[in-house]
């Protein structure tokens, strides 16, 4: 059989969009190639290592048929970009080391960002013998611009030349949005160019009517509470006359929501913690709506999310702005908000009745999801090209 490797800074028993999409993409390249993942010792979000995996310097794995090699990194989620650098340049260290040990198959996909952990990848894997395959999911460092995260000078033009680097290195890139391949043919017009959207592999649940109490709509957000999601601004500007607001997940954001709750009993706000992706989907199907933010219009960004809650049948609100609202609208998911409107977002709300979240909407989505995000039709697809 034929092998193929897989290196990506984010994998499971982490959690993210990131995590999640190498991980179905691995799943569902085993049968046609002997999979080889090599990712560092798993410390996302929290910034250190899982307690599992602590004390090891480097880790090898069979899981569900696949090969994992886990490598040590100084993990860091530190806001000192001096200790962002040093997490991300001992992760690159690990990987050259791995490649000079281990025979590398001739196909690789490689997942960018970060940049330099990519650029180690397709600088010491080049060869004309060797398909690269970047699978790109941000626009770094533009989008890092965007975030605030960087400001343009010296720093930020040494990371524009990193990533055209990796895009004239690619044999062929994965982007997960047709704004992300528009930007990258700005840049080369060497690699040839595979729209792979974030398409989760999960079983359609059963649907079921949801009553919210005293006509409320009961209003979920799951995922990172990053500073890119901006859940915490999000929770102080939203109207509590027409809906409660339910929070899962974790983040940097996460101590700053639980003291506004602390000190704003009266709100219908409330913190439900991390939980496991299939309980979370359960928990989901309780809901009436979900929030989809983002603290700024990113362009590139096409929330996985989308594609996720389209499956489970849960009617979006989307607050983001960019590629993500076209897919919105479209398909018919839900609504939209104005980008970093907070007003809009409450307009929107009021506009939403709970009788209109009802069996009839939430099958449509999920029907929608069936026909427009099959994810074994666009492997089948990614198959070929590879």
């Amino acid at each position: 059989m034929k092998k193929l490797m897989i290196v990506t800074s984010y994998f499971p028993p982490e959690i993210g969009a990131a995590s999640n999409r190498i991980y179905h993409l691995a799943e569902g390249l085993k049968n046609d190639y002997e999979v080889t993942v090599v990712t560092p010792l798993p410390n996302y979000p929290t910034g250190k290592i899982f307690a599992d995996y602590k004390k090891k310097f480097s880790l090898k794995t069979e899981e569900n048929g696949i090969t994992i090699n886990r490598l040590w990194i100084y993990a860091s989620v530190s806001k000192n970009k001096f200790l962002r650098l040093i997490a991300m340049l001992s992760y690159s260290f690990s990987l050259i080391w791995f490649f000079l040990w281990h025979k590398i198959p001739d196909k690789v996909i490689v997942q960018s960002p970060p940049l330099l952990v990519a650029f180690t990848c397709m600088f010491f894997l080049r060869s004309k013998g060797r398909k690269l395959i970047l699978n790109v999911s941000d626009l770094w460092p533009s989008a890092g611009l965007e975030l605030g995260a960087l400001k343009e000078g010296f720093f930020y033009k040494i990371l524009k030349k990193l990533e055209a680097f990796n895009y004239k290195k690619a044999d062929l890139i994965l982007g997960q949005s047709n704004e992300i391949l528009t930007h990258v043919k700005s840049v080369t017009t060497k690699p040839e160019l595979f729209l792979y959207r974030n398409f989760p592999e999960i079983e359609t649940p059963n649907l079921v009517e949801n009553k919210s109490p005293k006509g409320k709509i009961k209003m979920v957000y799951a995922g990172l509470l990053g500073v890119a999601q901006g859940i915490h601004k999000l929770c102080k500007e939203l109207d509590y006359n027409v809906i409660e607001f339910h929070i899962y997940g974790s983040g940097a954001e996460e101590k700053a929501i639980k003291n506004l709750i602390d000190s704003n009993k009266d709100l219908h706000l409330f913190f439900h913690g991390r939980v496991n992706r299939d309980e979370l989907h359960k928990v989901l199907l309780t809901y009436d709506l979900t929030i989809i933010p983002l603290l700024n219009r990113i362009y590139g960004s096409v929330p996985s999310k989308i594609f996720e809650y389209a499956k489970l049948g849960l009617p979006m609100l989307y607050f983001g702005g960019g590629e993500g609202e076209t897919v919105i609208e479209q398909n018919k998911l839900g609504w939209v908000a104005k980008e970093s409107d907070y007003d809009d977002v409450n307009s929107v709300l009021r506009t939403i009745r709970p009788k209109d979240l009802n069996l009839d909407l939430k099958t449509a989505i999920q029907n929608t999801a069936r026909l427009q995000f099959d994810f074994n039709k666009q492997l089948g697809a990614l198959k070929k090209t590879l």
